[in-house]
């Protein structure tokens, strides 16, 4: 079983977990750890690809391949990348193309240019044993958004882990550079050395104080995506996990009923716990009254018997932790942290 952090040691909205180790290992890494089967005096490569929306901002592409590069990773680009075919990555063949080709590289790492949308229209065609052979072989897949669509559907077709994480152009494309927190993270899942996340919670999470759950199947990403594949063969029934869930440019009443939707189809009560990131840019009207997120988290609260956190450094923000879609998990909360742990995936 992973290590427990002791108690006010998780990390500050970051990635690693201490459990009292020395400040060099703050991040997880401890190559001596005999599951390390990574060869670390190699670069590790990743592999860039899209599958989802055209990749309408290049300077941002370019960026995020430098400044990987710049990081030490071997980086190569899917001959398709920058493919285009009205709002979409290239046809829904290129795009299957590509997703088989990020499977066949070999890469230690395959990464999502971009999110966008249009993985659902490739679910029906996705080769996923070839995905999950890739997996087996030692190719991690991260992303999120759009991601979340191929991440249900891998996980209901094979039970494979993927990431939800950065992608190339939002996180390292930024104008800005890329956030430190997301790269360590980052970085962590492309050495095989992240073990768990942490972050400052609210007061809104008192009453979670002292909550621990522990071998609970982690699952989610964004609220949009995930919702739109209720009801069909894609959407897994996963019973007694934890939920995170995020979302963007969504106002307060649609992310409500959209987790009604969840709620009255039976998703929601079956989870242990739900951790909501954050829903960037969720805009109030005058007509809504005071009706915001925390009205609508706090009604959540009051329906639901299980505990609903707050604050995951996690969605459409600079500060974005990677999480293990599919792997089992310890979910703790201390007085003013909250915390995730996997061990080694």
């Amino acid at each position: 079983m992973p290590h427990t952090p002791a108690p006010g040691h998780a990390p500050h909205n970051g990635c690693g977990c201490t459990h009292g180790h020395s400040h060099s290992h703050e991040h997880g890494h401890d190559p001596s750890h005999p599951h390390h089967q990574h060869d670390h005096a190699r670069p590790r490569s990743i592999y860039i690809y899209s599958p989802s929306g055209a990749v309408q901002d290049r300077a941002a592409f370019r960026r995020g391949l430098r400044r990987l590069g710049q990081a030490g990773f071997d980086v190569t680009v899917d001959e398709a990348a920058l493919a285009r075919h009205t709002r979409f990555a290239g046809t829904h063949a290129q795009r299957l193309a590509a997703i088989e080709r990020a499977a066949d590289s070999g890469a230690d790492l395959a990464l999502i240019s971009r999110g966008g949308y249009g993985l659902n229209h490739l679910l029906p065609d996705i080769d996923y044993p070839r995905l999950a052979a890739a997996i087996d072989r030692g190719t991690a897949f991260m992303g999120f958004s759009d991601f979340t669509a191929l991440q249900l559907a891998l996980w209901q077709r094979t039970g494979r882990i993927t990431w939800s994480g950065a992608s190339l152009g939002a996180d390292w494309g930024a104008p800005e550079g890329v956030d430190e927190i997301t790269q360590a993270c980052f970085e962590d899942v492309a050495l095989g050395v992240g073990e768990g996340t942490g972050w400052r919670i609210g007061k809104d999470c008192a009453a979670y104080q002292g909550l621990h759950i522990d071998a609970a199947t982690l699952w989610g990403g964004n609220l949009c995506v995930l919702t739109s594949l209720v009801g069909t063969p894609w959407m897994p029934q996963i019973d007694g996990g934890i939920l995170f869930l995020e979302d963007v440019a969504e106002p307060p009443y649609r992310i409500e009923r959209m987790l009604m939707q969840l709620e009255q189809a039976g998703i929601l009560q079956r989870q242990r716990a739900i951790v909501l990131g954050q829903f960037t840019d969720a805009r109030v009207s005058a007509h809504d009254r005071g009706f915001n997120l925390a009205s609508l988290t706090a009604a959540l609260r009051q329906r639901l018997p299980i505990p609903v956190l707050t604050r995951l450094p996690f969605g459409h923000v600079r500060t974005k932790v990677c999480l293990p879609f599919g792997a089992t998990v310890q979910l703790g909360v201390t007085e003013r942290e909250a915390f995730i742990v996997w061990g080694h995936v």
